[in-house]
């Protein structure tokens, strides 16, 4: 006979053994820990440039699923602008949202990644260049001997930037020399051979430095981030088109260690995050850029044309500065080299091709254009 207690004890080990086995049954789900970096712009946070940062980070975010989480800090928050490759060689910075150009006092070759017409490739080019051309292999040899623990990303080809903003249009050559002029790279380098006193000040410096009349006239980059940082409020003349930086691009710097540490899965992710963001920041400019270029003109701002003679200037400066860098600089010889082979090649192609979009745009909206 058995009594109530045993039987009530044996119930209690066959519902336990279920739940048991039924826990069994449903498969262990491991959550994985999230991994923070933390990044630095080189941007005001108020500028566009930052936003594309922003941009890279959320893409990166919203595919890592939780595994990887980037956070981007204007600059200035952790070090100046200017130092953001150091910093993020050292592990000070998990990675940082730049351009190339900001290095050049590392190895002048540096510039050469925007800097100067780039034997006449567009921006998109320049960056077709870097990724299949061999511009990536000499960037990582460029780090390398210079023992920075970096991986580089280079993206989002830039509009052709203006000339600069200036108290004064400028309508010839002699109308730069003496004037105080911000610019960075290689194009110090131009603009002192034609004239000016180069200032290269980062971007958050460069407006109340003209309005305080420390320099006459500076470049940043598009209208919509001059427009942000106040460029109108102290200067009312823009010079559009210029080859100083005719063919930029934005930079992604991790700091290499910490990107290595990464699943590899998580690192797919961050390299087709670069060429999402780089489609994306193309499109957005073309959209924010013409809108900001419009609301520039209801602010009373004047735009004009920057001479031939002065574009032929900067080309014979360019040729001048590239000859005396490459003398004393290997690397920037084996630089230039691999751009012009490509160049040659690509730049046939594409000038043959490209139907010339200015006829059409004139038929729709030009002098004479029929009224639809």
């Amino acid at each position: 006979m058995t009594d109530k207690k045993t039987v009530t004890s044996r119930r209690g080990m066959i519902k336990g053994a279920a739940v048991a086995a039924g826990a069994m049954s449903v498969p262990m789900i491991a959550t994985a820990q999230t991994t923070t970096l933390r990044f630095q712009s080189t941007w005001p946070s108020k500028d566009i440039f930052h936003e594309y940062a922003q941009d890279f980070a959320k893409k990166v975010n919203d595919m890592a699923g939780g595994r990887l989480k980037i956070e981007v800090l204007p600059a200035g928050a952790v070090v100046p602008a200017f130092q953001l490759l150091e910093a993020v060689a050292k592990g000070t910075l998990d990675g940082g949202h730049g351009v190339v150009a900001y290095h050049y006092g590392k190895n002048s070759a540096l510039a050469l990644w925007g800097s100067g017409p780039a034997y006449g490739m567009d921006p998109n080019m320049v960056l077709a260049w870097h990724n299949y051309g061999g511009g990536k292999a000499l960037l990582e040899e460029i780090y390398a001997s210079l023992n920075l623990d970096v991986a580089s990303y280079l993206y989002g080809p830039m509009p052709t930037q203006p000339l600069g903003w200036f108290k004064k249009p400028v309508a010839k050559v002699a109308d730069m020399k003496g004037l105080k002029f911000r610019t960075v790279g290689l194009a110090v380098d131009v603009f002192t051979k034609m004239g000016t006193a180069v200032n290269p000040l980062p971007g958050g410096e460069i407006v109340p430095a003209l309005d305080r009349g420390l320099i006459d006239a500076a470049e940043f980059n598009n209208a919509s981030s001059d427009r942000v940082l106040g460029f109108p409020d102290v200067a009312k003349n823009c010079m559009l088109q210029s080859f100083h930086q005719s063919g930029e691009q934005f930079e992604i710097l991790f700091n290499k260690t910490k990107l290595n540490a990464l699943p590899a899965e998580v690192k797919a992710i961050v390299d087709y995050a670069v060429q999402a963001a780089s489609a994306d920041m193309s499109w957005k400019a073309i959209q924010r850029n013409s809108q900001d270029y419009i609301e520039l003109k209801k602010a009373g701002v004047k735009f004009y044309k920057t001479p031939d003679p002065i574009l032929r200037a900067q080309l014979e400066a360019w040729d001048q500065t590239i000859a005396e860098k490459a003398k004393t600089n290997p690397i920037f010889q084996k630089v230039l080299d691999s751009q012009k082979a490509f160049a040659q090649r690509a730049g046939q192609w594409q000038n043959d091709y490209l139907v010339d979009f200015k006829m059409a745009y004139n038929h729709y909206f030009g002098k004479g254009a029929k009224k639809s």
